[in-house]
């Protein structure tokens, strides 16, 4: 799992807990089942079973692998809409190509994120590039959706590309733990990513027998999946491996530890925080598209069929087949 390493002596550390924080509690544990998605690769629906009162301003988030695919195996998605919140895809091992009708497009590999607001709406291909296809390889990822607020539902379509080496790195205080920074605020730390709705997207490595507690805005929500490795969240040390997310209650901290033994598999304990300020508005969704009415669902898939969410360009990306 390379993602971002860096030498956690060297870099900027996390503020101890003050005498008032307040770490918040583990509400609640549940495990990822898996599925399929795109042209059949395969999926753990992180979310499964989440009230989205809990998720809010987040949708949905499908960890993409991990697979170790043979050649002539790796699998992306068709070119496909979207309406009424962003897509973040973070990819941790391996590589994806991205090409969408507003002109947004490149590689995404190895810690790298694609940040797109769909907005009003778009069209885009996430796929693996030629030679992966030919070779097969390591992939592990994350799909994130992250909701929009009515008055931000049909913005003009956005595209980031968040280089590995751009976002912002910490560590704890005893350098056992390397935080990564892709978009909010931990500490003094900024992420580069730019977002409609204030949230935070870390990603967060801990060695083993190793403690870090993550200072979080109040205000936030906050999530924990674990991409790999197996440790204990909260106050109360709750046990969590890969494959499971920790709903937590309100605080300033979220405190995150790996176990003293991991495996050859994932050495470290590898977390996805996320946290936002929740939008509470009434969501509706019909599958790529998120808005908050009825009637608004009917319109998205009317201006799909219309061609009014974009046209596939002239010579656009393609799968690779073998």
């Amino acid at each position: 799992m390379p993602a971002v390493t860096a030498d956690t002596v060297h870099l900027p550390r996390l503020a101890e807990p003050g005498l008032g924080d307040v770490d918040r509690p583990v509400r609640r544990i549940t495990t990822a089942p898996g599925g399929y998605e795109g042209e059949g690769f395969p999926v753990r629906r992180a979310f499964a079973g989440v009230r989205l009162a809990d998720l809010d301003p987040f949708i949905h988030m499908d960890e993409m692998g991990a697979v170790d695919y043979g050649p002539g195996e790796p699998k992306g998605t068709p070119w496909h809409p979207h309406r009424g919140f962003e897509t973040v895809t973070y990819m941790i091992d391996g590589t994806f190509q991205h090409q969408d009708s507003h002109g947004g497009g490149g590689l995404i590999a190895d810690g790298a994120t694609q940040w797109m607001t769909a907005g009003a709406g778009i069209l885009h291909i996430e796929t693996p590039p030629a030679e992966l296809v030919e070779s097969g390889g390591l992939f592990h990822g994350v799909q994130l959706w992250v909701n929009l607020p009515a008055k931000d539902k049909f913005a003009a379509p956005r595209y980031q590309s968040i280089e590995g080496p751009q976002v912002a790195l910490a560590a704890s205080p005893d350098g056992g733990a390397l935080v990564r920074v892709i978009a909010g605020d931990v500490g003094t730390r900024q992420g580069p990513g730019s977002t409609h709705t204030p949230i935070s997207v870390v990603h967060v490595t801990v060695s083993p027998g190793a403690t870090v507690h993550v200072p979080w805005n109040p205000e936030f929500n906050a999530l924990a999946y674990v991409l790999g490795g197996r440790g204990a969240v909260g106050p109360q040390r709750t046990a969590i491996e890969a494959g499971q997310l920790a709903v937590f209650g309100a605080g300033d901290l979220v405190t995150v530890g790996a176990a003293e033994r991991q495996d050859s598999v994932s050495p470290r304990l590898e977390v996805l925080l996320l946290g936002g300020r929740p939008i509470r508005e009434h969501v509706e969704m019909h599958g790529p598209f998120v808005m908050n009415t009825r009637a608004e669902l009917v319109q998205a898939v009317e201006d799909y069929q219309a061609g009014r969410l974009g046209v596939i360009p002239a010579g656009a990306l393609m799968p690779h087949r073998v």
